[in-house]
């Protein structure tokens, strides 16, 4: 055989060596999607199965966070946004693409999410409706609908409220947002937004308190379980949660005296 021939041969093997190698890794990679009945377990998290997707680009106020409307009066606004995506799925199956991990929340990816028979994803409804703020990074197309929300004073923007992350970190001196915050009752409406006993909402009983000496472990705070010794002597809570993987989602670590109940 010549050696033209033999190099021939020989490239026409690596080729389909290679295109055999491609088909191999390409079928062991994770799938980017994934659609199955979906669990909404906040304003802007979606479970589906046993993986829990935050809405890329999306940032709902948390379910113990509290706003001002548009009468000046108080409202469970955290509780609300989760309300309006469960509605906005409808009991529908949700498709969502995955867009990458979400570093601040755990092991949590960021993802598009689309319920069955929809052309808009459901990041950008529930901001349109007004229900969530934008959040980097952002590959989801809801900036518009930000903007749109904000000028026509939808959901928590007829209002007054505090950026959901301000409120995760209680940075109580953080811009107040929408239509109805005043200059003049500035005080008045951030003891309202940041209570010094904050509300449990139903069926989350976690106590987390921010604390300095979380930070040695990367965290921002400590959560509590209830029937541990250090759950009674916890008053006054900067948060609530509904699970430990929602409290380890938010930068919170579990009490070093605290042990699941039996």
């Amino acid at each position: 055989m010549s050696f033209r021939n033999v190099f021939a041969a020989a490239r026409a093997f690596a080729l389909v060596f290679f295109f055999a190698l491609s088909g191999v890794l390409a079928s062991s990679e994770p799938a980017s999607a994934l659609t199955a009945a979906a669990t909404v377990r906040d304003g802007n998290s979606i479970q589906l199965g046993d993986v829990t997707y935050r809405l890329d680009g999306v940032d709902a106020p948390e379910l113990d966070q509290v706003c001002i409307d548009d009468h000046a009066d108080p409202w469970t606004c955290g509780i609300e946004a989760r309300d309006q995506l469960a509605k906005l799925i409808n009991k529908r199956s949700v498709r969502c693409d995955d867009v990458g991990p979400e570093k601040s929340f755990g092991k949590r990816h960021r993802a598009i999410c689309t319920a069955e028979g929809d052309k808009a994803s459901l990041n950008e409804q529930l901001v349109k409706l007004g229900f969530a703020v934008a959040r980097e990074p952002i590959k989801a197309n809801v900036k518009p609908a930000v903007a749109e929300a904000k000028s026509a004073a939808a959901g928590i923007w007829k209002g007054c409220f505090v950026a959901p992350q301000d409120f995760r970190a209680g940075k109580k001196d953080g811009a107040l947002l929408g239509a109805a915050c005043r200059p003049d009752r500035d005080k008045e409406i951030r003891a309202v937004l940041f209570p010094e006993e904050l509300t449990m909402p139903p069926s989350c009983s976690i106590k987390g308190k921010l604390a300095v000496r979380a930070r040695v472990t990367g965290n921002i705070g400590i959560y509590h379980l209830r029937g541990c010794p250090s759950y009674p002597a916890t008053t006054k809570p900067d948060r609530w949660f509904c699970s430990e993987d929602d409290a380890q989602a938010a930068g919170f670590r579990k009490a070093y005296n605290c042990r699941r109940p039996k």
